[in-house]
């Protein structure tokens, strides 16, 4: 385990490596990370970011619009990921996330897992943004200053 990223990187490795669908919880924004390393003669592995669900239920019905030619899987492993993605990346974890679905070998899977993490990484700066300027949902705690003609 690696103390600084708040989570045991190798039982995350386990989960990565024993499941059919992934779902990452990200703590930065309400997306998901959906990870779908099943494939057939058709179709190879999937990678999105994905809007939040209400329910276990709702989430297997989005992945069954998404993947149709694809049975409903019996589960679906997800974990909370505590810090921002970019330390997806710097724990080695989105390396190991793109290395599983790389190596299907589909041709469009590398470049899916460049597009999923971009998204992820602007879906954080939209985040961080609207917090400093404290948008809907969020409160600053310094007020703007008042104007010099006041």
């Amino acid at each position: 385990m690696r103390a600084e990223f708040g989570i045991d990187l190798d039982e995350v490795r386990r989960v990565i490596d024993a499941a059919d669908v992934l779902v990452v919880r990200l703590s930065v924004t309400d997306r998901r990370l959906l990870v779908d390393t099943r494939a057939n003669e058709n179709e190879g592995p999937m990678i999105r970011v994905v809007p939040p669900v209400a329910t276990g239920e709702e989430r297997f019905k989005s992945l069954k619009m998404l993947r149709p030619r694809f049975r409903t899987p019996e589960r679906i492993l997800t974990f909370q990921w505590p810090r921002h993605a970019r330390a997806l990346r710097d724990a080695g974890i989105w390396d190991h996330i793109a290395r599983r679905l790389v190596g299907a070998g589909w041709s469009d899977t590398a470049r899916q897992c460049d597009e999923a993490f971009a998204q992820l990484l602007q879906e954080e700066r939209t985040v961080e943004v609207a917090a400093i300027k404290g948008d809907e949902g969020f409160k600053t705690i310094w007020p703007a200053e008042a104007s010099r003609d006041e």
